[in-house]
């Protein structure tokens, strides 16, 4: 019989560690540059970096002091500044926001406070706090905004703020190029993972077809024959939506890409390079990925596909954590936390493979999928309905598998992300799949 005494030790450990190691992220994407750069609105698309600085610490406030330990109010005042569906993006700069070193105190002066509650905290008799969940839902809602800073620093004109290591190279992957997944019913969503957040319940079980899955990701040499072979003047491969968004915008290849000669470059975190061939495709929207897969003559994945590739064991005949089992990431499973600056190169962290041999699952690009943002049967929203219900419908497309700007809390096997289909500016990519005749 586990000691309760030392499941809440482990709790109280896991929930501190999470929380120092998104404040750590927090602090280095707003130190890297100065005041102006914190304050100025980079993109229509992004808030100002001070307003998700201050923001932060507002979350953390409301749940961890003041429904969690009943504590009054440090700052009633800025609640509805740092309301993110108060207020859109667009807005934000002209709101009288926090100044740099003021969000900075107010942030560590919760934070302070909220290690003081963690401390004496109870893990039980309270859904809120029962295995450490709010703990655990601000250490992933601030890891959420630090990829959002990342985006604002990718989009951002200047030098270079950023450095990380690549990462390491690997042999041109030759391996097969799709993978079968047998049909038949599988165990989806979670209701055991103690953090996992309202949208990712309950567990149930859901019947999928077989299909075949790309083993990686589309790489972006992939992506660049689709685009010489004319794929964004044809209206075949688009969706009506597509198409009109297409000439609307007039988008000829994946954001921050451009043309030099017979090559192509991107921008990236400061640092124009001529584009990794063997590197999984970023920074395209949910049509141009779809019209990829119409191209390609295959599909994009449903939402339960991807999940059954990265979690269904065949031979246990059970739905794992990750794709490669139980075990928290590591290093040599995923590229995640923001460890490097660029996905790893197609066919990288073989020992992160599913049973299957799908590769690169987790990390390294957010993936499109062919579905919409709905409820699981049982949904209920908890502990507030802006985090996922607001947001259900077919408006918004699901991405899974995280990218290498998600922190290992707020990615596992039955995460959920989603966005609106002409979003470019994530670090997203896909890979395609196709039906199997007569399954």
């Amino acid at each position: 019989m586990t000691d309760p005494a030392l499941d809440a030790g482990t709790t109280r450990e896991r929930a501190v560690a999470s929380l120092v190691t998104a404040r750590d992220r927090t602090t280095l994407l707003t130190s890297c540059v100065d005041g102006p750069d914190l304050t100025a609105q980079h993109s229509p698309l992004m808030s100002p970096l001070v307003w998700d600085l201050a923001h932060i610490g507002n979350q953390e406030e409301q749940w961890l002091l003041r429904a969690v330990a009943g504590q009054e109010a440090l700052r009633p005042e800025i609640d509805s500044i740092y309301d993110a569906f108060e207020h859109p993006r667009a807005e934000r700069p002209r709101l009288p926001l926090l100044p740099p070193e003021e969000a900075r105190r107010y942030a560590a002066e919760v934070r302070a406070r909220a290690l003081d509650v963690l401390d004496g905290a109870a893990f039980t008799g309270r859904r809120l706090t029962e295995a450490g969940f709010a703990f655990g839902m601000i250490a992933q809602h601030e890891q959420q905004h630090d990829e959002t800073m990342l985006i604002t620093h990718q989009l951002r004109r200047g030098p270079q703020a950023l450095t990380a290591p690549d990462p390491e190279p690997v042999p041109l992957f030759t391996g097969p190029s799709e993978v079968l997944v047998p049909g038949g019913p599988f165990t989806m969503g979670t209701s055991a993972e103690p953090w996992a957040l309202d949208n990712e319940r309950p567990a149930h079980r859901r019947e999928v077809a077989a299909f075949r899955i790309d083993t990686t990701p589309v790489t972006n040499g992939a992506y660049q024959a689709f685009i010489e072979d004319g794929g964004y003047d044809d209206p075949r491969w688009w969706t009506a939506e597509g198409w009109a968004h297409v000439r609307r915008t007039g988008l000829t290849a994946p954001l921050f890409w451009q043309r030099d000669g017979r090559q192509w470059l991107r921008r990236r975190f400061g640092v124009t390079e001529v584009v990794p061939p063997d590197e999984p495709v970023l920074h395209v929207c949910w049509y141009e990925a779809d019209a990829y897969a119409r191209w390609a003559g295959r599909r994009l994945p449903t939402e339960a596909e991807w999940e059954k590739a990265a979690r269904h064991d065949p031979a246990g005949d059970r739905s794992t954590r990750y794709p490669w089992g139980d075990a928290e990431p590591g290093p040599e499973h995923a590229n995640l936390g923001q460890r490097h600056l660029r996905p790893a190169p197609a066919g990288s962290y073989p020992a992160g493979a599913s049973p299957l041999g799908v590769h690169q699952l987790i990390g390294d690009v957010w993936e499109w999928t062919a579905s919409d943002f709905l409820p699981y049967p049982g949904f209920r929203a908890f502990p507030y309905r802006e985090y996922s219900e607001v947001f259900f419908g077919p408006e918004h497309k699901v991405l899974r598998g995280g990218s290498f700007a998600v922190d290992p809390v707020a990615c596992r096997g039955t995460f959920r992300n989603w966005d609106l289909p002409v979003r470019r500016q994530i670090f997203s990519g896909f890979r395609t799949a196709r039906s199997v005749e007569g399954a």
